[in-house]
């Protein structure tokens, strides 16, 4: 028990669901674990961790951040009956919707009997309970129950609200105070380029993970071969990588990419790299005065699960339809995602001893540092 606590139990967790087959078998009823290669009480304590839920992720750093969680298309106006829509966020289930002043991000929990509001729905400019009918204005306090209509609601009868913006076309949420505004992303306002969402594409990962392999060039030729790489141009060249207060910024990395924006067109490209939040990253990929740029924020769903969110923006190939390059970069994400789930640790290690790294890992050794500095304790170890 003293060694399992000096890892963490989420680590623990992580290694169980991965190996059991080696180390334990499921017991005939399927209710219990029985250990094949210890004793039986580590067994009482290991289906008791794996049978509790997932809590909610306490990191200060991303609790007071922003995060997405769906696109504001999701959300109808509050012309009609509105879109009430579910969502996760660091392990919390959160419900979204429009009132006539605003979007509502709030806890996805009804005070009376604990029923979850985005099962509801919008009538009256109030978001409505599905198990007892309890109305919720835009505030979060509830101004009607049905089962006492003449009866004021209690003060207490009040929804759990977080903050919510729009940008981007995306919905961003903080669960507690924003220490900084959304990241920015230039090329959004710049009328020369156009600008085409993406994903989400979900990763059984942590975030750490998702967000160093979109920094990572290395890989191209061999997981995008004929797309970002080739087997044939492999060497990644020397290159500047600079550590802020706000986070890195790798300049002047060149690769031969087959296919590198979609258009069929094969090219030599330079990237410039930012990571601008810790879950947050972004690349303007050129090519003499062609520009593809990549904002990529992964939300945290819960300690497993991982969301990319993405926004191509390009300055060129108007021919190129939307849907074409939503078509190139799925199948771009879809070849990451198995490779990222496939690494272990599981947690991003910080230590640099950890793990062996080369001088063209210098924008990942750079963020992993950057993590160190900034205290960031989700999905690192």
């Amino acid at each position: 028990m003293a060694a399992i606590g000096q890892r963490g139990w989420h680590q623990v967790i992580c290694e169980i669901r991965h190996s059991f087959c080696a180390e334990f078998v499921l017991a005939g009823r399927g209710d219990a674990w029985r250990s094949t290669a210890r004793g039986g009480d580590l067994r009482c304590d290991i289906l008791w961790i794996i049978s509790q839920p997932i809590a909610m992720l306490d990191d200060p750093v991303l609790v007071n951040d922003w995060h997405v969680v769906a696109r504001a298309s999701d959300l109808r106006s509050a012309d009609g009956a509105g879109d009430v829509r579910a969502a996760r966020l660091l392990g919390r289930d959160i419900v979204l919707w429009r009132s006539p002043e605003c979007l509502c991000a709030w806890q996805d929990l009804c005070l009376h009997r604990g029923a979850k509001l985005s099962g509801g729905r919008v009538v009256n400019d109030c978001l409505v309970c599905p198990y007892h009918g309890w109305n919720y204005d835009g505030s979060g306090r509830c101004v009607r129950i049905p089962a006492q209509p003449s009866q004021p609601p209690p003060a207490r009868a009040r929804a759990t609200t977080f903050r919510v913006v729009e940008k981007y076309g995306l919905v961003w949420v903080c669960l507690g105070t924003p220490v900084e505004d959304v990241p920015a992303f230039a090329e959004w306002d710049d009328d020369a380029f156009r600008t085409v969402d993406s994903g989400p594409y979900l990763f059984q990962a942590h975030g750490p993970r998702v967000i160093e392999n979109f920094l990572d060039v290395g890989h191209f030729p061999f997981v995008h071969a004929g797309f970002l790489g080739d087997p044939a141009h492999t060497e990644v060249g020397e290159y500047e990588v600079e550590t802020t207060s706000d986070g890195v910024i790798a300049r002047d990395i060149r690769v031969w990419q087959p296919d590198p924006d979609g258009t069929g067109r094969s090219a030599e490209v330079s990237y410039t790299y930012r990571v601008l939040r810790p879950l947050t990253a972004y690349f303007l990929k050129s090519h003499q005065e062609q520009r593809f740029a990549i904002f990529n924020s992964v939300t945290p769903v819960d300690e497993t699960r991982s969301a990319s969110w993405m926004i191509m923006a390009l300055n060129y190939s108007p021919e190129t339809s939307d849907e074409q390059l939503r078509r190139y970069q799925d199948v771009v994400s879809a070849q990451d995602v198995p490779i990222v789930e496939s690494q272990r640790p599981e947690l991003l290690p910080l230590d640099l001893q950890a793990e062996l790294h080369l001088r063209s890992d210098r924008t990942a050794i750079a963020y992993r540092r950057w993590l160190t500095k900034i205290g960031l304790r989700y999905g690192t170890a």
